[in-house]
């Protein structure tokens, strides 16, 4: 474990209350430097490749480039970064696709911001961190729907549902329209539904995750 006043951070998510909830809690904390905030990937891969910090926490749901690529990208470049991701979904492919990925923690959001810093504390010494919540449902099959969508599908079905044009989608995930249709035909396929009414409706009687 690094000593006090050395364990630097940054936050890359494109809610401002988020990246300054967790500022404004590791200023409570002795030994937490703030090295960079951002709210799209490309810009927290850049930030993790030029300041190398200790720690990077990332949404996973990230404009532009997926948080995800950026962990594949990070891996690939060498940096020594342990990366932490933040999320509100639970399903456990998810969480498969995450540490596939390289990261190494999977915090929830709608957790208490100590789980943040107990995943920091626990990657920094090299060992993987998932939230207390999902540790203890680990065993219970999983109900959700959305179970049977890939991360990136997640991303496609949550902005397709909160009312986002397909072309919308694609500038904001920094794929091309065409992509969207495809990821958007498999999520359909996947779900049983038809049209973003369907799935708008599943998204309203899901169960609560």
């Amino acid at each position: 474990m690094k000593a006090p006043g050395t364990i630097s951070l940054i936050i890359a998510d494109d809610h401002g209350v988020v990246r300054q909830g967790i500022v404004a809690c590791s200023r409570t904390r002795p030994g937490y430097r703030i090295a960079g905030e951002c709210r799209d990937g490309a810009s927290a891969l850049a930030m993790i490749l030029d300041l190398a910090p200790d720690v990077a926490i990332l949404d996973l749901s990230i404009p532009g480039l997926g948080a995800l690529e950026v962990v594949r990208r990070a891996v690939h470049a060498g940096a020594r970064t342990r990366i932490v991701i933040l999320s509100l979904s639970r399903d456990e492919s998810v969480v498969d696709e995450v540490f596939r990925s390289g990261a190494v923690g999977y915090v929830l959001k709608d957790g208490p911001a100590d789980h943040v810093f107990d995943a920091i504390g626990t990657v920094l010494p090299g060992r993987h961190y998932l939230s207390p919540v999902l540790r203890r449902q680990e065993s219970v099959p999983a109900s959700d729907p959305l179970s049977a969508l890939s991360p990136r599908e997640h991303e496609v079905f949550a902005l397709l549902v909160d009312g986002k044009r397909p072309r919308d989608v694609a500038r904001l995930l920094d794929i091309s329209p065409k992509t969207v249709d495809t990821y958007r035909a498999s999520i359909m396929r996947k779900l049983g539904v038809d049209g973003i009414a369907g799935l708008v409706r599943l998204a309203v009687h899901r169960p609560n995750q």
